[in-house]
């Protein structure tokens, strides 16, 4: 086990603190589900990847008119549990065992998973060009999946915030989603700016920012390829 699961009044907080000031005694302390559950919202975080799927065969407006509407219902119910008891009875009884300590956090009021993909996905189909938005989304949703598989499961040696062995995977996964998405003119050079942006993104996940990772991760690589097409492929039409 890589980090101590802290039982004092901090609860995942104190975990989080200690694991960044290098306690590498127990991962579970920032997961707080049972691994058997993270499976099970892994698997449904997978299934987001019907999002850059579908935005492949359709126009932006066409994305953002089915997708803002989802977006803006998931965030009302969700931000509802926090303030009408009805709907908090109704989403804990059938949701709450996937949840993780911190999306219950009635004092921050955090989102939960489905609804920060959702959001993030929101934000990059409106920012970037369809292909990047495409790359990024599969990015997350993949590479964010197998990292927190691998690392819960046999990591044992720390690399920034997260362990070494659950970052690797993040790397490899999002490298082979590099060589198979979908690419402008599939040249050489845009398959350079992809490992570059997955080594970006594999840095971010394992900075555990203060901002959920389904929102740091797409958006922190979309901006770093659309500014490496710009910089070594001005020529294409995103």
């Amino acid at each position: 086990m890589l980090f101590r699961k802290n039982t004092n009044s901090q609860g995942v907080y104190g975990d989080f603190e200690a694991m960044q000031n290098g306690g590498l005694d127990d991962l579970h302390a920032i997961a707080t589900i049972d691994y058997r559950y993270e499976l099970v919202r892994k698997g449904i975080h997978l299934s987001s990847l019907s999002i850059p799927i579908i935005y492949y065969f359709m126009d932006k407006k066409l994305a953002l008119d089915i997708i803002l509407p989802i977006t803006a219902a998931f965030v009302i119910v969700d931000l509802a549990r926090y303030y009408i008891p009805g709907v908090s009875a109704w989403f804990y009884k059938w949701f709450g065992w996937l949840l993780r300590h911190r999306e219950k956090d009635v004092v921050l009021k955090r989102l939960n998973g489905a609804s920060t993909v959702l959001i993030a996905a929101s934000i990059c189909i409106f920012l970037f060009p369809k292909i990047i938005t495409i790359n990024a989304i599969l990015i997350l949703i993949i590479s964010d999946t197998t990292s927190a598989l691998v690392g819960r499961r046999w990591g044992r040696h720390r690399f920034l915030s997260k362990s070494l062995e659950g970052s690797l995977s993040f790397l490899v996964s999002a490298i082979l989603v590099v060589l198979i998405a979908p690419k402008v003119d599939y040249n050489i050079m845009e398959y350079v700016i992809g490992l570059i942006a997955a080594m970006v993104g594999t840095i971010i996940e394992a900075l555990s920012l203060k901002l959920d990772d389904n929102l740091t991760i797409p958006i922190g690589v979309g901006i770093v390829l659309w500014a490496l097409y710009k910089l070594f492929l001005p020529e294409l039409v995103l």
